[in-house]
């Protein structure tokens, strides 16, 4: 069965994200992050999710295999997979449209360091 699915526009302190596609299974999403602005260093203890970078230029900050943060700098059409408790972060380095796809665990947000006075961690 095809049905509309209604688009979703939140607003966050660094640009906002379009949630596209949620499912029971999947979340769809696009995030626009404006340049020089950053998302929280954070990691989710269920949520799995896959990032495409669209277009601009970003700094992933990933835990690497031996627990150390690591940044490498991403051009439009890279991918990078995120696990669960694997901490990271995105910065732009221009402004940044990425295509995000995960599991449907939207709460599952444990926040190490926000530069907009976030303090409150959603564990689901």
């Amino acid at each position: 069965m095809s049905s509309k699915q209604e688009i979703q526009k939140i607003n966050k302190p660094w640009g906002h994200e379009l949630i596209w596609a949620k499912t029971k299974d999947y979340v769809g999403k696009i995030l626009h992050i404006n340049k020089g602005h950053k998302l929280s260093l954070q990691y989710h203890k269920i949520k799995e999710e896959t990032i495409y970078l669209y277009s601009g230029k970003m700094t992933f900050v990933f835990e690497n295999e031996k627990g150390e943060l690591e940044g490498v700098n991403l051009q439009a059409g890279e991918a990078h997979h995120i696990s669960p408790g694997r901490k990271h972060r995105m910065i732009a380095i221009e402004d940044c449209e990425i295509f995000e796809v995960s599991t449907p665990h939207l709460d599952d947000v444990v926040r190490l360091e926000d530069g907009y006075g976030r303090t409150c961690s959603r564990e689901i």
